[in-house]
């Protein structure tokens, strides 16, 4: 009997770090670690190193692992000096200070479309090259210093490498910088030069089954990639699957043969972590929300979920805008959460728990649509994140989203992902591994008519919203 061969993958996300070994053949998850990582939107990138050695610092967790990949948060700013040492605490891609010059960069270039254009998507406060034009902006001292920028998941890669070789990226995690053509495979140095003065050093972006360094442990290292793209090949999402992710932040995104040029904002075309692209729709809003409104309600999240699917869809007219920290997309760093619609007889406990549920998943559903708008058939979609694990999320998505829900068990998608590219470095072709899906939820008679006049209340609100900011 031959022994299985062993390979690991990292999920450097906002919140912590996991990381699981997987057989190479199968995916099953033979051992796991986890560490936490600081909050805050303004981390030192030091932190996620220190986060990994204390998630992997049993010795056994990594014994007899072959090859390891990064999936990371996207678009965050890691700034190097000369000598490869930190400048400054990474932006990540929640901070929003740099809103305004998002807006500036779009202006300069001469419009929307022509970022869409240019690298298929329009900057906002989360891309990396709105980052680095307030760095050169609000912190002139810093930015003379700085030599070189990275990603989060190049600058942990890197280091699992001891350094060893010069950071490298992959066009997936390179194209949310918003200064890579991920059609051409290039960066554009003269949108760097726009966003920053100067030109930069970036990591070189290597293919997605290439082995880049190696670790002091002896372990292949893989390219890694972002969260996005490593949670699609996690999840081994079907064909005209939409993968929704109700985290932290929520996300709606398919695997496309073509990249999307969406000058609305709306999607971001992306590339995805084997040659192909991502257009994504990512909102900053995700499962806070709930936890918030069962905070309000004085419930606990079970309690939440049991109000929620014995309120009617729609939640009897009630609408809840969840913009509770601004808005990634579309872009609306400025706006807040409202409750709209409101009577003496829809303002129940129930109503509110379902609204809150119905109005993050109705701003991926939005999402949905235009993704089908910019060409990208979904005939389905496949629920994966925290907030995922809900039965009334569940329940209410089929509603909201009109088409049939496959449900995942609690799953570790990015780091899984991570692991599945480290298995194509390691065997030299991607593995197939079975999708965690562990049940359909088919929308119920009357609610895809309840689906369109629901659609029909957010819209409208969200134009009240986008008409004052």
């Amino acid at each position: 009997m031959t022994s299985r061969r062993l390979v690991a993958g990292v999920d450097s996300s906002t919140q912590s770090v996991k990381v699981v070994v997987c057989d190479s053949e199968t995916g099953e998850v033979v051992r796991s670690g986890r560490a936490p990582h600081p909050d805050g939107t303004e981390v030192s990138a030091a932190a996620w190193l220190a986060a990994y050695r204390e998630a992997t610092a049993d010795p056994s967790l990594l014994d007899g692992v072959e090859a390891i990949s990064v999936g990371g948060q996207q678009h965050g700013m890691v700034t190097l000096d000369a000598d490869g040492e930190l400048v400054r605490d990474a932006l990540l891609w929640n901070d929003n200070r740099s809103a305004q010059a998002a807006r500036d960069l779009i202006a300069d270039l001469g419009g929307a479309q022509a970022w869409a254009d240019a690298v298929g998507a329009v900057p906002v406060a989360s891309f990396t090259a709105s980052k680095i034009r307030w760095l050169a902006r609000h912190e002139p001292e810093n930015a003379a210093r700085v030599h070189r920028v990275v990603l989060p998941h190049d600058y942990l890669t890197w280091e699992i490498g001891g350094r060893s070789f010069d950071p490298v990226t992959d066009r997936g995690d390179a194209s949310g910088t918003a200064y890579f053509d991920a059609v051409a495979n290039s960066y554009r140095d003269d949108l760097v030069e726009l966003a920053f003065g100067r030109g930069l050093e970036l990591p070189r972006v290597a293919a997605p089954d290439e082995v880049v360094g190696e670790s002091p442990e002896g372990m292949a290292i893989g390219p890694g990639t972002g969260d996005n793209a490593a949670s699609m090949l996690g999840m081994v999402v079907p064909d005209r699957t939409a993968l929704i992710s109700l985290g932290t932040s929520g996300v709606a995104c398919l695997r496309s043969d073509r990249q999307t040029h969406d000058a609305s904002g709306v999607v971001a075309g992306f590339a995805d972590a084997t040659g192909a692209f991502l257009p994504l729709v990512c909102t900053l809003n995700g499962a806070r929300n709930l936890v918030a409104m069962a905070k309000a309600l004085n419930v606990s999240l079970d309690e939440f979920s049991a109000l929620a699917v014995s309120a009617p869809a729609g939640s009897d007219g009630l609408v809840f805008l969840p913009y509770l920290e601004g808005e990634r997309t579309p872009p609306l760093p400025d706006a807040r959460g409202e409750l709209r619609g409101a009577t003496l007889s829809n303002l129940t406990a129930a109503n509110l728990a379902r609204a809150t549920i119905e109005g993050v998943l109705w701003s991926l559903a939005y999402g949905v649509q235009v993704l089908r708008e910019q060409g990208s058939p979904v005939d389905r979609v496949m629920l994966t994140g925290g907030a995922a694990q809900s039965p009334a999320v569940r329940t209410i998505a089929a509603a909201v989203f009109g088409v049939p829900v496959l449900a995942t068990d609690p799953y570790e998608s990015v780091a899984v992902g991570a692991a599945r590219q480290a298995a194509w470095v390691l065997t030299g072709s991607l593995p197939d591994w079975a999708a965690p899906v562990s049940g359909t939820y088919e929308p119920q008679p009357g609610e895809a008519e309840e689906a369109v006049a629901l659609d029909a209340r957010y819209r409208a609100a969200l134009a009240e919203v986008a008409a004052r900011s």
